[in-house]
């Protein structure tokens, strides 16, 4: 299982330190998915090496709408293992699901933002997966974590209902916002999630990551396709 965190400067925490306590936690991997322009600066291979995790080199960009959106994810693409949309309007859900080359439409149920039937039939089609974000239930409280709750139970009828791709976070700004997997699956059992549903979810970010490397890799050649040359998986 994986966790997606924002390191240092976006988090309060390094990347060697996030990745020490999901070590320490059990988890085999963290996704660095800082939002565009705060970029980690880490060497993956060392924090690997010396902790023993997989370290993958990911981005969420930040857009203010689909225009500007889709030239950063152009950019993006070539270079970053795992390219994740901030969502949260109507406008930037839709457009991430309807793009193959986005890997994870994050947080899609923020600020005015909703997930119809449309949406999740093209995120199926695309291959485009939807996070479920945890934070909401963990870090607040009153009203926003009822919100939170609603939303989440909302989403997970319509990813189960077309069986969408999906990832599961709790979107962990700093080592001491992290939790083991345990404990999520048992905050899971308390809102109506199933822990084999938020197992599924963050295991789901390691399969993206060695999806994503297998095609980026120099020796993958697809039938038709000259070497060098970046294709998503259909």
């Amino acid at each position: 299982m994986y966790e997606a965190v924002r390191a240092h400067p976006e988090g309060a925490s390094t990347v060697a330190r996030l990745a020490k306590r999901a070590a320490d936690y059990g988890y085999e991997g963290v996704v660095v998915r800082n939002h565009s322009g705060t970029r980690a600066d880490y060497d993956a291979d060392a924090i690997a090496d010396e902790y023993g995790i997989d370290v993958v080199d990911g981005v969420e960009i930040r857009a203010d709408d689909p225009q500007e959106a889709s030239g950063s994810v152009g950019n993006y693409r070539s270079t970053r293992t795992i390219v994740a949309l901030e969502g949260g309007t109507n406008a930037l859900n839709r457009f991430a699901v309807e793009q193959a080359k986005v890997d994870v439409l994050a947080g899609p149920m923020a600020g005015n933002g909703d997930v119809n039937h449309v949406l999740a039939k093209a995120a199926v089609e695309n291959g485009v997966r939807i996070e479920f974000d945890l934070s909401g239930v963990l870090r607040a409280s009153g009203g926003r974590r009822v919100r939170a709750i609603q939303s989440l139970r909302k989403l997970e009828e319509i990813v189960s209902y077309y069986d969408a791709p999906y990832v599961v976070s709790a979107d962990p700004h700093s080592h001491l916002e992290l939790r083991a997997p345990r404990e999520l699956e048992a905050l899971s059992e308390e809102i109506g999630l199933s822990s084999e549903f938020v197992e599924e979810g963050l295991a789901e970010w390691g399969r993206l990551a060695e999806r994503n490397r297998h095609v980026q890799s120099e020796s993958f050649i697809e039938p038709g396709v000259e070497r060098g040359t970046y294709e998503e998986e259909s």
